[in-house]
């Protein structure tokens, strides 16, 4: 074992109530050399104030061009156990479901070949192994793979997609997430591990419009149930909420198009200005439900303020009938990537050329025709814009 380390910055953020991830690495740390030098190395960056990692270039398993993050020490004298520190992405279930014995099993080897830290799960969707040396990548992708799983995805690719838990567990799931995402996942095995994006590019499949898993904000294709026509009202339930609630305050006043009405006995919607926020289905479970021709809507764009600012997405699609074998889907998504491919700068994500070469471009020359629904800001964004060929006309 490795010497024990004065860790006086790292102990002030095991204070507080948050879980800390310095406490998980001081518990791996009684058992791993890697860990324990990663508490001594991080500590040094922190007093100096600088990064001691450098990245490590190209690094994976054969056969692959991502799944693997490579890292290195600047330091590798003073802190050899963290001389090479790579991370191993696995693709995560679909919903995340696991059971005990696959985690212990895949815990087990990641003490055999590694540093005993994970993260469950990354922002992308990946179940997390941090910290090994070069040498053991081989034989951990071996082990695992011979186990079924399976590398997610880094680097300039398709990352590994991810969902909520979808009909498995939720009354709202207007589509199939898991079924979706599985299939995603399986169909695009080459854009996930040999990356030949300009950048990277996510998938995350919400079952409804309240979006637990935050897909319009964090993916790139965020694919959302919804459902069209009729929200389907049982009135004897609302009167049931009348009584426990101020139905006027807390659902009418609060319906972002005023689309809903109540008169004390029965409650009226005009479902051709709903936009299907799910405030009112979530709020009265019991008495709102969604109707009952469901399929998704597509939005593009999202992604973290890296070189640009933060952007949300944009609907490119109001509605689709997601259901196999989703060839509409599919035939979408390949035009996308061709126009993404031919036009995008590298490390530029797909909402960062849609903002450089305007929406309007974006839906001609992807054939998609323009629909109100796609308007984000009405007063600063008017939606009127032609072409050339227009005005020929």
């Amino acid at each position: 074992m490795s010497k024990k380390y004065d860790t006086p910055l790292l102990d002030e953020l095991e204070k507080g109530a948050f879980p800390s991830f310095v406490k998980e690495i001081k518990r791996a740390a009684t058992h791993s050399d890697m860990a324990n030098d990663l508490l001594g190395h991080t500590e040094l960056c922190y007093k100096e104030r600088v990064t001691h990692w450098k990245h490590g270039g190209i690094v994976g398993v054969r056969g692959y061009g991502g799944g693997v993050i490579g890292r290195y020490s600047d330091i590798p004298d003073k802190f050899p156990g963290v001389a090479h520190f790579h991370t191993v992405r696995l693709n995560s279930p679909s919903g995340f479901y696991y059971n005990a014995a696959a985690l212990k099993e895949l815990c087990d080897l990641w003490d055999k070949y590694g540093s005993g830290l994970t993260n469950v799960h990354g922002s992308t969707g990946d179940l997390v192994f941090l910290g090994t040396r070069t040498e053991q990548l081989e034989p951990f992708f071996a082990e695992t793979s011979s186990r079924g799983w399976d590398l997610g995805g880094s680097g300039s690719a398709l990352r590994t997609p991810s969902c909520c838990l979808g009909k498995s567990r939720c009354e709202w799931a207007n589509i199939d997430t898991m079924a979706i995402t599985n299939d995603i996942t399986q169909h695009y095995q080459d854009e996930m591990h040999r990356p030949a994006f300009p950048y990277k590019f996510k998938f995350k499949v919400a079952g409804c419009p309240v979006d637990c898993i935050a897909s319009i904000a964090r993916a790139d294709m965020s694919i959302i149930g919804t459902w069209k026509g009729d929200i389907r009202i049982n009135q004897d339930e609302v009167l049931k909420y009348s009584k426990t609630m101020d139905i006027k305050a807390e659902i009418i006043d609060m319906c972002p198009t005023g689309c809903m009405q109540f008169d004390g006995k029965a409650m009226k919607i005009d479902n051709s200005n709903c936009n299907r926020c799910m405030h009112c289905i979530a709020k009265m479970t019991k008495a709102l439900r969604p109707g009952t021709e469901q399929g998704a809507t597509l939005l593009l764009g999202s992604k973290a303020p890296i070189v640009t600012g933060a952007l949300m997405s944009w609907v490119i699609v109001p509605f689709i009938k997601m259901e196999p074998p989703y060839e509409e889907f599919y035939d979408l998504i390949d035009k996308i990537w061709e126009w993404w491919d031919e036009h995008g700068k590298n490390r530029e994500r797909i909402g960062e050329l849609i903002e450089r070469l305007s929406f309007p471009r974006f839906l001609k020359d992807v054939g998609l025709e323009p629909s109100p629904a796609m308007v984000k800001e009405p007063r600063r964004d008017p939606f009127f814009f032609w072409a050339e060929e227009d005005i020929e006309r």
